[in-house]
């Protein structure tokens, strides 16, 4: 009787002791957690219509002229379009975002490759732009530069791109970027934006 008080001792024992492993494991692994998530940086998810300053407003100078009535390729349709395309790419920046740690998510639009590994790209907030349709607003555009190389990074591929945001041009013969960043991590992004 002893010996089978003995034996369910050192089973109990035993049971115990490996509840408490189990339990003691999934606290150290909580706190692993906890600990990468401090130490990898926060970045906060913006929206492009953040990146243009409160009040900017493009088109003000345009809305007493009729457009309309211009013919596409007439002196003053040229005109008009080089001074709205100068209203572009001088469109102020929000210096609320310098220094920002932020993640976006848009298009790229190659800049710079080396044997399929792209370095430096702009990120742009709609498909097409740069390529099909004129380019946005400098204050829409990313001059993006990775901290690593990618491959397998395709024109208008969509992404998600964390990293600190500044203030600055950046003029390409793809556009005036009114933002630059140095992206620590991107992604690809599988589902289009709302």
């Amino acid at each position: 009787m002893r010996t089978s008080l003995n034996i369910l001792g050192v089973f109990a024992f035993v049971a115990a002791l490996g509840g408490a492993t189990q339990w003691l494991a999934r606290d150290f692994e909580a706190d692993q957690a906890a600990s990468r998530a401090q130490a990898r940086p926060q970045f906060r998810e913006i929206a492009w219509q953040e990146l243009v300053p409160p009040g900017w407003d493009p088109l003000a100078q345009y809305r007493d002229q009729d457009i309309a009535q211009l013919d596409d390729g007439s002196a003053e349709a040229v005109a008009l379009a080089r001074r709205m395309r100068e209203t572009w790419d001088n469109a102020p920046t929000n210096r609320a975002l310098d220094g920002a740690r932020v993640r976006l998510s848009g298009y790229v639009v190659p800049l710079e490759s080396d044997q399929g590994r792209m370095s430096e790209f702009l990120l742009v907030p709609f498909f097409g732009a740069c390529i099909h349709v004129p380019a946005p607003a400098a204050n829409q555009m990313v001059h993006v530069r990775l901290a690593e190389p990618a491959a397998d990074l395709r024109t208008m591929d969509l992404v998600w791109v964390n990293g600190q945001l500044t203030t600055g041009r950046t003029d390409s013969a793809m556009g005036m970027a009114g933002y630059r960043m140095l992206a620590t991590d991107l992604q690809r992004r599988h589902t289009l934006p709302r």
